[in-house]
């Protein structure tokens, strides 16, 4: 395990909890507010080099579907939109994932940047970290493990910091973003814990985390604060996640995935894991969570007639634009905010 220095943003987070409770003003003031214009200027910024880097590493951007007869399930208490389609009940997209593996039959390596909506429960309104509608860059690659994933997304997110640091130092000047911040961040080689010892760590710190479930809203943020760098936390319990994500046969119990962690309690940007392309295995592991297989027929059918292995990671857009510009709450880096139970455009 790769631990970090602590950092002072206990201050950050108790005013990111604060202003995450205000309301969102009117779109016409938001829009011409000067923190939501440098915002989505360097939220442009982290877009425009991650769109520059990806394709430099040899992935193809698709646009993948936002309407599916079903959709990840795996969405931490969120409830699906369900749409009519001609008759037939189809769900609002909360995450690409089934439609990412399904494309490295065209591609060996894809990358999409597309909305998800996911109707949170109420108390994320003022978690400053959740929206209900949010925007994910999505990355798959055939034949990859975890650890290839990892790497990839360590010199994916130094690349887009530096971009937006070196390209917009007025932006980050309006904001009062001291860029000193990334200094750590931008030498590279993230942090690493197990999910085990995140557990250990937590409770160490007093904090009552479940070592059978994620890593709880708070306890995330918890940890960030100890840090002045991203780092990765790995290896969550079978059951904690989607049946898509690969068991370790090596440590049986344990799954090959990942979430990184902001430093300075902005908590979890991304998440991803190596998948299991095995057909008997994810029907298993849908019964175990308590899907129910035939909902997913026309994935499991891909999934028999031979997906590629593969791994891969969904980075959340606001939620790394938050982080980079500084922001007190996830909905200032949104154009359109939409907070859980509040009414907007």
């Amino acid at each position: 395990m790769t631990t970090d220095g602590p950092t002072a943003s206990a201050s950050a987070s108790a005013s990111a909890s604060a202003s995450a409770s205000a309301p969102i003003p009117d779109p016409g003031r938001h829009l011409t507010a000067p923190t939501t214009r440098s915002a989505l200027r360097i939220q442009h910024q982290l877009l425009f080099s991650a769109r520059e880097f990806l394709r430099g590493h040899g992935f193809t951007e698709l646009l993948p579907p936002i309407i599916g007869p079903v959709t990840d399930p795996g969405s931490r208490g969120s409830k699906q939109v369900d749409v009519d389609f001609y008759g037939h009940r189809y769900k609002l997209m909360t995450s690409a994932i089934l439609y990412k593996q399904a494309s490295l039959l065209a591609f060996d390596k894809i990358f999409c940047i597309a909305p998800n909506v996911r109707l949170e429960p109420l108390e994320t309104a003022g978690t400053s970290r959740h929206l209900a509608e949010f925007h994910q860059l999505d990355v798959e690659m055939a034949g990859a493990s975890r650890d290839d994933a990892v790497r990839l997304v360590e010199e994916l997110v130094v690349h887009m910091v530096d971009s937006a640091v070196r390209e917009l130092p007025k932006e980050f000047a309006e904001l009062g973003r001291d860029v000193d911040a990334f200094t750590e961040l931008l030498k590279g080689s993230f942090g690493r814990m197990r999910h085990a010892e995140a557990v250990a760590e937590l409770r160490g710190l007093g904090h009552p985390q479940s070592p059978d479930a994620e890593l709880d809203w708070d306890g995330e943020a918890l940890l960030s604060a100890q840090r002045d760098r991203p780092f990765f936390v790995t290896d969550y319990p079978k059951g904690s996640r989607g049946f898509y994500d690969r068991e370790d046969p090596e440590h049986p119990g344990l799954l090959r995935n990942f979430d990184l962690i902001a430093a300075e309690g902005y908590g979890e940007l991304c998440s991803g894991s190596q998948r299991t392309n095995d057909y008997a295995e994810i029907v298993t592991r849908m019964r175990e969570t308590g899907e129910n297989p035939q909902k997913y027929r026309w994935y499991l059918d891909l999934v028999r007639e031979g997906v590629p292995g593969s791994a891969g990671f969904g980075i959340g857009v606001e939620r790394l634009t938050r982080y980079v510009a500084g922001l007190d709450a996830v909905w200032q880096a949104s154009a359109f905010p939409k907070l859980a139970g509040v009414v907007s455009p």
